[in-house]
C-alpha cells in the first residue's frame, strides 16, 4: 500500500486515504492546490496591499496585469522574451553541464576539492553583477556576455551542490560495492549517482533560478534588448505598471524552468532507484 501511494505520487495521481476525498499531487509529490492556494494568496495581498496603500511604486496586482496584456498585445513581451531565454539556455546548459562534471570530479577527488573548494566558496559569495562590465569590456555588449554572465550565476552553485552530494553518498554501500568487486565506474553509475541525484537536481533548480537573475541582471545594465533591458526602459521612466509586469514574466520564467527540473527530477530518481534495485536483487 505505502509503495502503491508512492509511486502514485511519483505520477501526479490521485491518492485516496482511508477517509478522505483524492489528493492530487505534482510529479514532486507536493500539493499543487496548497501550492495555487498559496500564490492565489500572494496575489490577493498584493492586490489589496496596492489599492489601499496607493504606492506609486506599488500598482495593484490587476494594474500590472492590465499592462502586461498590452505589452503583450504590442509584442514587447515577445520580442525581448526570445533573446533572453536563448541566453539563459546556452549559459545554463554550459553551467549545468560542466558543474556537474567538475562537481562529480571534486565529490570523488578529495585533493581536487581541497584546492578547488576554496575558489568555488569565493565566486559563490561575490557579486556576480561585479563582472559585468570586466566581461562586456573582454566580450562586447552582445550575446556572449548575457551567456558568460548567466553561466557565472549558475555554474558555481550547481558545483558546490554536486560536490557536496557527492561527498555525503552512503558510505557504506560504496564499502559494500567495492567488496562485490564493482569497478570505480560501476561505482559511480551504480551507487553515487543514485545516492546523489536529489541533491544534485535541488542544485540545478536553484541554479536555474539564479541564472533567470543573471539574465536579467545583465541585460539591465549592458543588453539593448531581452526582458532586462525592458525593465530598465520603463524603470527609468517610473512606469511602474510596466516594469513590474516585466518582472512578472521574469519570474514566470524562473518558475517554469524549476519546475521543469522538478518534474524530470521524480522520473530520474525513481528509474535510478528501481535498476539499483533490480541489480542488488539478480544473482
Amino acid at each position: 500500500m505505502a509503495r502503491a501511494s508512492r509511486d502514485a505520487r511519483m505520477s501526479g495521481a490521485a491518492v485516496t486515504a482511508p477517509g478522505d476525498g483524492p489528493v492530487w499531487t505534482s510529479a514532486g509529490g507536493v500539493d499543487v492546490w496548497a501550492r495555487a492556494g498559496a500564490l492565489a494568496v500572494l496575489a490577493l495581498a498584493w492586490e489589496v496591499v496596492g489599492r489601499g496603500a496607493r504606492f506609486a511604486f506599488l500598482p495593484p496586482l490587476t494594474s500590472v496585469l492590465a499592462a502586461l496584456w498590452e505589452l503583450i498585445a504590442d509584442g514587447e513581451i515577445l520580442g525581448s522574451l526570445a533573446p533572453s531565454l536563448v541566453s539563459l539556455l546556452i549559459g545554463y546548459a554550459l553551467a549545468a553541464g560542466l558543474g556537474l562534471a567538475l562537481g562529480a570530479l571534486m565529490g570523488r577527488r578529495p585533493s581536487l576539492d581541497h584546492m578547488l573548494d576554496p575558489c568555488v566558496s569565493a565566486m559563490l559569495a561575490a557579486p556576480n553583477l561585479a563582472f559585468v562590465p570586466i566581461l562586456a569590456a573582454l566580450l562586447g555588449a552582445g550575446r556572449a556576455t548575457q551567456v558568460a554572465v548567466v553561466f557565472l550565476y549558475a555554474f558555481f552553485l550547481v558545483t558546490a551542490t554536486t560536490a557536496a552530494a557527492f561527498r555525503m553518498a552512503d558510505a557504506s554501500l560504496i564499502d559494500m560495492a567495492r567488496s562485490l568487486g564493482a569497478a570505480e565506474r560501476q561505482l559511480f553509475w551504480k551507487v553515487l549517482v543514485p545516492g546523489s541525484a536529489p541533491m544534485v537536481f535541488a542544485g540545478l533548480r536553484i541554479g536555474m533560478v539564479r541564472a533567470v537573475k543573471g539574465m536579467v541582471g545583465g541585460e539591465m545594465l549592458v543588453a539593448a534588448s531581452g526582458l532586462g533591458a525592458l525593465a530598465r526602459v520603463y524603470g527609468s521612466r517610473f512606469d511602474a505598471e510596466r516594469a513590474l509586469a516585466v518582472l512578472l514574466v521574469v519570474t514566470l520564467v524562473a518558475l517554469a524552468g524549476a519546475e521543469l527540473i522538478r518534474t524530470l527530477e521524480p522520473r530520474v530518481v525513481e528509474r535510478k532507484s528501481r535498476d539499483q534495485r533490480a541489480r542488488l536483487a539478480s544473482p
